[in-house]
Order: C-alpha cells, then sequence, then structure tokens
C-alpha cells in the first residue's frame, strides 16, 4: 500500500518487511532494529505486536495520542530523532465508521487489552461509547488499562469480570487480541455468545475472514473485518513517512486488490 500510494505522487519508497519469527528475532532485538533501520536512511517503521508497547523506552518522544494510548505503532525518524506514534485508534475509526455507519455504542465489549486494544478503546470513547467494558486474559493488563482510560473517561469505561456476563445484554463487540491470525488460529469468543443483534468489529486482518467473522456472520451479526483498520493506519503512517496526504479510497482499493490476489 505504501510503495503504490507513493508512486500515485510520484516518490520512490520501499518498504521493508522485517519479520521477527522468519529472522527468528524476538522484541529484545529492538534496539538493534531500529539502530539498524535509522542508520540505513529510513523514514520511520510501522511497530506491531508484539513490539508496540516494548518500543516506547528506546524512543525519544511520543505524540499526544501515543502517550495517552500507552502503544506505538508507528515510529518516524526526524533530525536524529525517534518520534512514536500511534495511527491505530483513528485507523480503526476510519473503517469502523465507514463499515457499520449505524452500530449502537450503548454498551460495547473490548475484548483485548494491548497495545491495539488500548488505541481502540479511545477511538471508540471518542466516537462517544456510553460504556466500555474491557476484558483480557492477564487481570493485571486489563486492570492497568481500565485505569488509565477512567483517568480521561470516568465511569463510562469498566472492568468485564468475564466475557460472557460482559456480552450480554452488549450491543457491539472489538477483537482486539492475536487470536483468529494465521500464525494463531481459533476463535476467541464462543459462537453461541453471539447474536444478530450484537455487532463484531475485527482486528485481525490477515487471514481477512478469521474464524470469528465467519462465526459471527453465521449468527447473523453485522461485522467490520479488519482490514478497514489496517487501511485506515497505514493512511495515517503514509502521511507522517512522507509529509504528503494520501487518498485513502485509493489506498483500500490496493489493499483489497492484494487481498483478493493472495498477498
Amino acid at each position: 500500500m505504501q510503495e503504490a500510494e507513493a508512486a500515485q505522487h510520484g516518490l520512490r519508497l520501499h518498504y521493508q518487511l522485517i519479520d521477527l519469527d522468519v529472522a527468528r528475532r524476538s522484541s529484545a532485538d529492538l534496539p538493534m532494529l531500529l539502530d539498524a533501520a535509522q542508520a540505513m536512511g529510513f523514514a520511520g517503521l510501522n511497530i506491531t505486536y508484539p513490539c508496540k508497547q516494548a518500543v516506547i523506552p528506546l524512543l525519544d518522544g511520543l505524540s499526544d495520542d501515543a502517550q495517552a494510548m500507552g502503544a506505538v505503532n508507528t515510529v518516524v525518524f526526524r533530525d536524529g530523532a525517534r518520534i512514536g506514534h500511534n495511527t491505530d485508534g483513528s485507523g480503526w475509526s476510519w473503517g469502523f465508521r465507514r463499515a457499520l455507519p449505524d452500530a449502537g455504542l450503548e454498551r460495547v465489549v473490548l475484548l483485548g487489552a494491548g497495545g491495539a486494544g488500548s488505541a481502540i478503546a479511545h477511538a471508540v470513547l471518542q466516537l462517544g461509547a456510553g460504556q466500555l467494558r474491557v476484558v483480557d486474559t492477564d487481570p493485571l493488563r486489563q486492570a492497568e488499562l481500565v485505569g488509565r482510560l477512567a483517568l480521561r473517561y470516568g465511569q463510562r469505561v469498566v472492568e468485564g469480570q468475564a466475557l460472557e456476563p460482559a456480552l450480554a445484554d452488549a450491543t457491539g463487540l472489538i477483537h482486539a487480541t492475536p487470536t483468529g491470525m494465521a500464525k494463531m488460529p481459533g476463535l476467541p469468543v464462543p459462537a453461541d455468545l453471539l447474536r444478530p443483534s450484537l455487532w463484531v468489529s475485527e482486528v485481525v486482518y490477515f487471514p481477512l475472514e478469521t474464524e470469528l467473522l465467519a462465526a459471527a456472520r453465521a449468527r447473523g451479526c453485522a461485522v467490520a473485518d479488519g482490514g478497514s483498520m489496517a487501511v485506515g493506519q497505514a493512511v495515517r503512517a503514509f502521511e507522517l513517512f512522507t509529509g504528503r496526504q494520501a487518498e485513502a479510497s485509493r489506498m483500500e482499493a490496493h489493499f483489497r486488490q492484494l487481498v483478493a490476489g493472495g498477498h
């Protein structure tokens, strides 16, 4: 997406994938990877699972969004400094509004309190969610995110002690864990908890049709796939890297074309 959009602006842009699994590396190698990318003259890096929080101590500064969300998905190199940004929240909002413009936000369950979940929590609350119920398998991480959110949004944020009661009268579910990714297949929510009156927003986009989305469609739920967020965050990242304004609809068309072609 980044390379294709750059070409439309008359720019030559190289986007290099650094896959930690393939390279047999981990988040412990982030200092070396950041040093290398900066030394080679890259404009910046996109940061994804599981490094969105681990990268923060290695940066010289954070944007307001990244500071509030406690997670970074985009690092920009400028004048020798490393500045962390977060485009996940705005990317999710952009995709969500396009896919589910009439979705009810009265009672929303967020499954996953990691980097992506933190960004999306701020985004959905800023969209006007009446109540956000945060659920995570790690009680400490869940409590930490709820505590940070409550300082800004007050009683609109609560801890969901368990998924089943949290979903019982919810109007929507946002899935923000790695479960369902090609390398971590599975269904993060029991299918019998899904019902037609519940919308489902997926963060995973590889594969685009996750087990959760398939189960939700079968149960009659309105859904938003992870591709919308993938495009939305990439649009803002492109602007941070290049200083040019991206055309979102063009980037989305290219993304869908890539997915259809099996890339």
